[in-house]
């Protein structure tokens, strides 16, 4: 099959969130299942430094009512994987991919540059596979705009994956303007909504764990499209996320002090961890050391962590390091709590692949309350490394963390059910006590952990599945 991959970011060349090692780890295990599969997504200001490297495909003017852009089109390979870049310098020669007043011009280019890519080189896919509301819109212009224009454009069969339900693309109403098409399907709240448009257009839908799937039809979960997606229930899925387990590797990674795997992580971890705080001048090592990496926001369960965390630190009950980035309020938050206690917590702005992955290798627990997730791939990064996972039962998170049973030893991890900060302590005091009196039960812990494998192959066989299915519907 000829697949086009659709995104807003692709790692290693921008990355906001999971959806960027999606991007690039799909297609690469879709590739070496025999398919043909390409990326394409913004050239952003931070990816230019690459474009010596990459080969022009062509140009296109793209017009969206008033305003006319010109798309450039460059490409390049890597690991085995060809990316597609759109370059305009007015919309995508910024810092921050998305929040931006303009986004809703920024991104309809960005659709329409998609479809005009495919135009331009004459090279049709069977499948547009789009991801989230960035490119929600090209099942519509698809439908609206280029169906007419052959036979192949006709036969193109478009799969959505939602990774994130509360990110919508939702502008005002005279945002239509952009499209020279009116149309309900992507009306919603008296408001353009690219993500509803991309549900009530796009030929199937999935999301990226099965327990998400089914929290999405709930009006809590729903964030106001749980209508439009019980509308399309027939042609809704999940499919869990994969881990790039030669990317996540503990045995093989550059970037840590001592490489490791499950017969030896003991005294892998012990230097890991020792190196590691002596040079973020984190005192005392024989503490546990938590970790949190993700996105800075609400989602993440930031809101019941802040008051459970400094009593810990207060009683010097472990180490924290936090690496992340997003809303000004949980920014300020872990910058203050690095100064309040220098000796115990490191922080650090941003996404640091390097400073991340050591942190992982010397972790012994990874914490992620989250108020809803989707999938999620740090805690899965965890595992790999032997930091024990301490979740909400929610989403992608409660398909994927088994959690400790006393009885059989069994589990992975630690969880709780509730969005509350007081179940939120008992998991973590559980996984303390385990830690400090149980080692036995703890160590066996860590090597069922890294020794799940939440594989690329598996995921991307379900989503040959997909497309195969999708492209035989009539």
């Amino acid at each position: 099959m000829n697949i086009l991959f659709c995104s807003g970011e692709a790692y290693p060349f921008s990355k906001s969130g999971g959806l960027a090692d999606v991007a690039a780890a799909l297609p690469k295990a879709l590739n070496q299942l025999g398919h043909q599969v390409k990326i394409i997504t913004p050239l952003y200001q931070q990816i230019k430094v690459h474009i010596v490297d990459m080969t022009h495909l062509g140009q296109v003017n793209i017009k969206m009512g008033l305003y006319e852009k010109l798309a450039n089109y460059y490409a390049i390979d890597y690991e085995d994987v060809t990316y597609i870049f759109v370059e305009n310098d007015d919309l995508f020669d910024r810092m921050k991919y998305y929040g931006y007043e303009d986004d809703a011009l920024r991104f309809t280019f960005f659709n329409l540059a998609i479809l005009e890519y495919i135009k331009l080189t004459n090279d049709f896919p069977d499948i547009l596979h789009v991801n989230d509301w960035q490119t929600g819109m090209v099942p519509f212009f698809l439908d609206v705009k280029y169906r007419q224009y052959s036979k192949k454009f006709a036969s193109i069969k478009t799969i959505l994956s939602i990774h994130n339900l509360e990110k919508q693309g939702s502008y005002p109403l005279e945002t239509e303007k952009l499209f020279g098409n009116k149309n309900f399907t992507y009306i919603h709240l008296d408001r353009v909504n690219f993500l509803k448009c991309g549900i009530m257009r796009a030929n199937a839908i999935n999301t990226v764990s099965e327990n998400y799937t089914n929290e999405i039809l709930t009006r809590f979960y729903g964030f106001s499209l749980d209508g439009a997606l019980k509308s399309r229930r027939e042609d809704l899925c999940g499919i869990l996320n994969g881990l790039d387990q030669d990317i996540y590797n503990p045995e093989t990674n550059s970037n840590l002090y001592k490489n490791y795997d499950e017969s030896n992580f003991l005294e892998g971890k012990k230097i890991n961890k020792e190196k590691l705080l002596s040079e973020l001048n984190i005192q005392d090592n024989h503490i546990p050391l938590v970790i949190f990496i993700n996105r800075f926001a609400r989602q993440k369960g930031l809101d019941i962590l802040m008051p459970v965390l400094e009593q810990y630190l207060a009683d010097k009950k472990f180490n924290l390091i936090a690496i992340g980035s997003g809303d000004a309020l949980y920014e300020s938050y872990f910058k203050d709590l690095k100064e309040q206690y220098p000796d115990h917590v490191y922080y650090e702005k941003g996404f640091d692949v390097e400073l991340s992955q050591k942190a992982y290798a010397a972790s012994d627990i990874f914490v992620l309350p989250s108020l809803f997730e989707p999938c999620g791939l740090n805690h899965m990064i965890a595992m790999k490394y032997g930091s024990l996972p301490i979740v909400r039962e929610t989403g992608g998170l409660k398909d994927t963390v088994t959690p400790y049973n006393k009885f059989t030893g069994i589990g992975v991890g630690f969880t709780f059910k509730n969005y509350d900060a007081t179940e939120l302590t008992e998991a973590i005091d559980q996984a303390l006590d385990i830690l400090h009196n149980d080692q036995e039960a703890w160590q066996a812990l860590i090597k069922q952990a890294m020794h799940v494998n939440h594989s690329l192959e598996k995921m991307a066989k379900q989503y040959e599945t997909l497309y195969l299915k999708t492209i035989n519907q009539k």
